[in-house]
């Protein structure tokens, strides 16, 4: 007699395996999330250096997230998806002591900012092996199937803990000084390597190794639609404390809470709109939505008409990553997994390294105000190549 096949999980069980999984984005985003709205003022009033300077101080991290994706994809691809997350762990733990480090050498505003660069560049490499690392962890525990959930939950992980951490840093440095903040990423590294050390890993995927520029030619044009919708959230990340005091308005890190609340809303109200509609309608859809954000923020008169673009750009660009990343990924074999998930990330990381630097020349030369207004023709344009590559695969 044939024995009956096993059970399918419940959606129940899969969310709660992915949740197991995506406490480590979380503690790497609540990390991130702590000094994101502090760090510019920072670098601008405290070390006394430019908004271009405070712009690259962010972007570095992003940066360095970038150039350390064909490395992550690889290792999580050759030595396992576990060994990735402690390493990036213990980069979180390095980025905290160099950030401590610099605020006890503030009389010293070279010195310090150079030491603190160094942890931003400690803190990307880290961000590069969780975010992979957790990324094929999860879409090889719960099946490919599931990818579109593994990517929405991952990013309700990351934008959550950016709308924790984003306050919580500007409550805590107020408090208890600049230097706590390094010391708040020390344990919070150190706790997530207690919880991760009993935790058994999945084992290699066997078959077909893609180099990673293989990987990334496949990926790419995803790739390119992701950079352009990104750039707006890491225009708004970057420069809305600057923005704020430019319009003498108070409350910068409530807009980081109000991007991060919608962006998770609009993942746990549209789960499954990726499965039911298809990538690349979804895309366009949220990067429309996004684009009405970010004009919002443009235009706005107003602290309340700001929170409210913030909450329409991330309830917009919420689910543009997944949406995207479920085409992507099809384009490469399961035992390269690693190596696509972090080539789709570099076109992320990239917006996020465009954003500090061009936004900054931007705002130097024309006002805060009007980097959101590029940052909104730049979605339009990535709807523009969306719409290409939905009746690209149409004809297919």
């Amino acid at each position: 007699m044939t024995a009956p096949a096993p059970a399918a999980p419940s959606n129940r069980s899969v969310t709660l395996q992915i949740l197991s999984i995506v406490f480590y984005t979380f503690i790497a985003f609540l990390c991130i999330g702590l000094p994101i709205a502090v760090l510019p003022g920072h670098v601008h009033d405290q070390l006394g250096f430019s908004a271009v300077v405070a712009g690259l101080t962010i972007g570095l991290q992003y940066l360095s997230t970038l150039l350390s994706r064909p490395m992550a994809g690889r290792l999580v691809d050759s030595l396992g998806t576990k060994k990735a997350i402690v390493y990036g762990l213990l980069g979180i733990a390095g980025a905290g002591l160099l950030t401590w480090v610099s605020a006890l050498l503030m009389s010293l505003p070279l010195t310090s900012l150079l030491v603190l660069l160094g942890g931003r560049v400690l803190l990307g490499i880290a961000q590069g092996l969780i975010g992979v690392g957790t990324l094929s962890w999860g879409i090889g525990e719960v099946g490919a199937e599931h990818t579109a959930r593994v990517i929405s939950w991952n990013g309700i992980a990351s934008y959550g803990a950016i709308a924790i951490g984003a306050p919580a840093g500007v409550i805590l440095a107020g408090e208890l000084g600049f230097a706590s903040l390094g010391l708040a990423l020390l344990a919070f590294a150190l706790l997530a390597l207690m919880v991760v050390r009993n935790k058994p890993s999945l084992a290699v995927v066997r078959g077909e190794r893609l180099p990673f520029w293989a990987a990334f030619a496949r990926v790419a044009p995803c790739g390119v639609g992701l950079t352009l919708a990104s750039i707006g959230y890491g225009t708004l990340t970057t420069f809305v404390t600057l923005f704020y005091l430019e319009r003498g308005w108070s409350g910068a890190a409530w807009c980081l809470s109000a991007f991060g609340i919608c962006f998770i809303l609009s993942r746990l109200l549209f789960v499954n709109a990726v499965n039911q509609w298809g990538g690349y309608r979804v895309a366009v859809v949220c990067m429309a939505v996004e684009a009405l954000g970010l004009a919002l923020l443009w235009l706005a008169p107003s602290p309340v008409l700001a929170l409210l673009g913030a909450g329409l750009t991330g309830f917009g660009l919420s689910l543009v990553y997944p949406a995207l990343g479920v085409e992507a990924i099809k384009q490469v074999p399961s035992s390269s997994r690693g190596a696509g998930l972090g080539a789709y990330a570099v076109f992320f990381d990239l917006a996020l390294a465009i954003a500090g630097p061009l936004m900054g020349a931007i705002a130097a030369h024309l006002g805060y105000a009007w980097i959101f207004c590029v940052a909104a023709l730049l979605s339009l344009a990535g709807i523009a190549l969306t719409l290409l590559l939905l009746r690209r695969s149409a004809a297919y």
